[in-house]
């Protein structure tokens, strides 16, 4: 036993490498993204959609950020991060050519192997539209594959909506359907208000034939699990990221623990039947 923690440990502390950054985006007032390039020029970026990294800041510590770039390049690593805790609030302070260490990627992925041939339904709430993306980025790029493919997008308010710009290109394709609302409107805002649930009922997928991925809060997730299933879609083609509580990557510390499951070892990527029991309840 004492072997293996030890062994834990020194992947914990090893595998942490250097990136740069190379640009900084500024998403909304809290949140911003990242492209990162490896310090050592040769080497090649492989993950898998829905995977995330843990993020290291010198002196600060280190956190979980899902990866929400392109998994087809392989030359930079991107991260859209949102500044609520001391680490992601000293990150959010740091420059162009300035490190990260980066240990990762860790976790499995969306299951868009097993979506193929099926309507690909793409849920977000928030910051949950940032582990998606790399999914849709995905999906485009072997477009023939899927049936339809449609984006769902809910934010708190218009100036907390990510990807502005790319949302309104992806808008523009006949081969996806994109629909956005915001809780809260203001002025100069001429699209839909409400929850994201309210999308769900006009969506045009066959549930019979499709598979969802959901991220967001869990509440979020909740209640749009509850519309998809009034819809039809069977627990096992509805998919989740539990994003909770995350710390060390490796089911070392248990912070992520929920009943049987380590998130960062198991998920972070659950269908609706193997977690229904679980989410929603903190005590575990």
């Amino acid at each position: 036993m004492a072997n293996a923690v030890k062994e834990n440990i020194n992947q914990t502390t090893s595998s942490i490498e250097l990136y740069a950054i190379k640009r900084v985006k500024r998403e909304t007032h809290d949140t911003f993204t990242f492209d990162l390039v490896p310090r050592n020029g040769d080497k090649s970026i492989s993950f898998q959609s829905g995977q995330f990294n843990m993020l290291y800041h010198f002196g600060f510590g280190d956190v979980p950020i899902s990866i929400s770039g392109d998994p087809g390049n392989n030359k930079v690593l991107t991260h859209t991060i949102r500044a609520v805790g001391n680490v992601t609030k000293a990150i959010k302070k740091l420059k162009l050519g300035d490190s990260l260490g980066v240990r990762g990627p860790f976790g499995n992925g969306w299951p868009l192997d097993k979506a193929r041939g099926d309507d690909l339904v793409i849920i977000a709430g928030g910051i949950g539209l940032a582990p998606l993306r790399p999914a849709l980025y995905q999906a485009l790029s072997d477009r023939k594959s899927f049936g339809k493919i449609i984006l769902m997008y809910g934010a708190r308010t218009p100036d907390d909506i990510l990807y502005r710009q790319e949302l309104e290109k992806w808008r523009s394709r006949f081969d996806l359907t994109v629909d956005a609302t915001v809780d809260r409107g203001i002025s100069g805002w001429a699209g839909n208000v409400g929850v994201v649930t309210t999308l769900i009922p006009r969506a045009p997928f066959d549930p019979y034939h499709a598979t969802a991925l959901v991220c967001g809060p869990e509440i979020m997730m909740r209640y749009v699990i509850m519309e998809l299933q009034k819809r039809g879609l069977p627990d096992d083609k509805i998919f989740v990221s539990m994003e909770r509580n995350m710390k060390c990557g490796i089911g070392l510390c248990g912070h992520c623990q929920i009943g049987p499951t380590f998130v960062c070892k198991n998920g972070p990527v659950y269908s609706f039947d193997q977690v229904q029991g679980l989410m929603g309840k903190r005590e575990i």
